[in-house]
């Protein structure tokens, strides 16, 4: 990948209303950072409510433009939208292999525009076949809707599976590959399951592993699918947006795609990319016209190093804590000393010692609450703060009772000499919590509430009910799986992304807060191993 800016080539039809064709292409282009160039091929009168004309360019000039702007200027990817009939259709097949006869042709991307969101005609019947036949050839990728795949293939898709079977069928047309969009049917996650059971790799808003915490109300999704050579299909899926700002979704979709195919991304990383900006360019729309109106095309153009919260996305800056780094995160939540615990077969030793010191580390993340309680410049902050403390005295009285259920008595349970590992995650609190700056302190914190919360989840997930009635730890996954310790989880949640959002990160401020969770999944870390060598080193002596 490159931040160098590149040149790009739309070849498609002009939008009067400025939602789609070659306007939401130009858009798009610049907000990657990337210079366009365009050949118009035909003209629309149209608005958000429907489009009351079109007036075709003559394919002698469409070709001129096409030759034109490749005769001058490196172009380091193409697209074509709207083609509008046969003839402006072959122009365009023309000039491309008159200019690139004997070399590589630049990646190219066939959106096989057919017909307008509000449902008029934009292709004439006859251009589908040369579109088939002469076009798909050089593609890199075609990107059909439902309908266009239909009008294609010349008959109805239906599920999901359908759509992984045009795929295939489209792709030995002759493109290199076939993403068919999903915006036509609605899907859940069953069909996401299904799919995952029948081999296809999955990726998009929620396939992140371990982020149960961070998973919201289940809603209808919208699923692409992507074959390439040798019928290797990945699925892309995101959370339906209840929307009528789609005008130019799929111009804007293939235009993003061809930004990051022009910056040398592979064809499945420049569609994750471009599903996530069109997504934004949805989700943050306002309202234009009176019909289906345009994306927010330039949602990217304010530096945001942490993507804005969304309705469907409302923890964007723990998704990204957390994806910077996935394998600290699956060594904290998922391990050995938490899988021996859902399976009951961690040893008492390793547990009450584990608990013990727990106990002692809470104290450390009260006090660190009662400095960001103190250095706190608002109300919100001083009450989350007060309100987590409260919590913590809570969670302190439950360790007590644990610890009685296990034979330690009170007296044992203070006298606790503390381990080095305790002592080191402490002073990493106190740390934080002494240089005064809020949002570094919050950090600090929730990874440990975020990631208890987590394992809670998970515990609770792979455990059923008779294993987890017979599991000695059974109080301990209950107690922080339940409605009391999840709720504080929200309450983190909502606190530090309220925060992020209100004071976004520079760069290198991003770097620090990145540098404090690998940091505390670490010492999360340190303190699971902590239990396990004690219960190991007393199984020895």
């Amino acid at each position: 990948m490159t931040s160098i800016q590149r040149t790009i080539l739309t070849i498609a039809g002009s939008d009067s209303g400025g939602g789609a064709g070659i306007q939401a292409d130009l858009r798009t282009f610049a907000a990657h950072g990337h210079f366009g160039t365009s050949a118009i091929t035909a003209l629309t009168a149209q608005n958000t409510t429907g489009v009351t004309g079109v007036h075709g360019v003559p394919p002698e000039f469409l070709e001129q433009q096409i030759s034109t702007v490749l005769d001058d200027i490196e172009v380091h990817a193409c697209k074509t939208g709207m083609l509008f009939d046969a003839a402006n259709t072959r122009a365009t097949v023309k000039a491309l292999k008159a200019r690139y006869s004997g070399k590589t042709i630049p990646p190219l991307v066939c959106d096989p525009v057919c017909v307008s969101t509000s449902g008029h005609t934009l292709l004439a019947p006859e251009a589908v076949e040369v579109i088939v036949t002469e076009l798909f050839p050089l593609t890199t990728l075609v990107t059909p809707n439902k309908p266009e795949a239909e009008s294609l293939l010349g008959r109805s898709i239906g599920s999901l599976e359908d759509m992984v079977q045009a795929a295939k069928d489209l792709l030995r047309l002759g493109p290199k590959a076939v993403l068919v969009k999903g915006g036509h049917v609605t899907a859940n996650q069953e069909d996401i399951s299904r799919l995952k059971k029948q081999g296809h790799h999955v990726l998009g808003h929620d396939s992140q592993e371990n982020t149960r915490i961070l998973v919201i109300a289940p809603g209808p999704l919208v699923v692409d699918v992507l074959c390439e050579s040798g019928d290797v299909v990945t699925v892309f899926a995101r959370p339906r947006i209840d929307s009528s700002s789609t005008h130019g979704t799929g111009c804007t979709l293939s235009a993003a795609i061809a930004c990051r195919l022009a910056e040398g991304a592979s064809v499945p990383e420049a569609v994750l990319h471009a599903t996530a900006y069109t997504h934004l360019g949805i989700a943050t729309a306002p309202e234009i016209g009176r019909g289906n109106g345009p994306l927010n095309h330039l949602h990217s153009i304010v530096r945001r190093d942490i993507p804005p919260r969304t309705s469907n996305n409302p923890h964007p800056l723990t998704r990204l804590l957390i994806a910077r780094n996935p394998e600290h995160w699956k060594d904290f939540v998922e391990h050995e000393f938490v899988q021996r615990l859902g399976r009951g077969t961690l040893s008492r030793t390793a547990f009450v010692y584990f608990i013990k010191q727990d106990y002692l580390y809470l104290k450390y993340y009260a006090r660190a609450h009662g400095l960001l309680a103190a250095k706190a410049s608002s109300f919100s902050l001083i009450a989350s703060a007060t309100r987590t403390i409260t919590n913590v005295l809570t969670e302190l009285d439950t360790h007590r009772a644990l610890c009685a259920s296990f034979g330690v008595s009170p007296e044992e349970l203070e006298s606790t000499e503390e381990c080095i590992e305790t002592t080191a995650y402490g002073c990493f609190l106190m740390d934080m919590g002494l240089q005064g700056d809020t949002t570094k302190l919050l950090i600090t914190v929730l990874a440990c509430l975020l990631g208890y919360g987590e394992v809670g989840l998970w515990l609770k997930s792979t455990c059923d009910a008779s294993t987890l009635e017979s599991n000695p730890y059974r109080r301990w996954i209950e107690d922080y799986s339940g409605a009391g310790y999840q709720g504080s989880v929200r309450l983190g949640l909502e606190l530090i992304e309220s925060v992020a959002a209100a004071d976004p990160p520079s760069p290198a401020r991003l770097q620090e807060w990145c540098a404090i969770w690998d940091q505390c999944t670490r010492l999360e870390s340190a303190f699971w191993d902590m239990g396990l060598k004690a219960g190991e080193e007393t199984s020895a002596a």
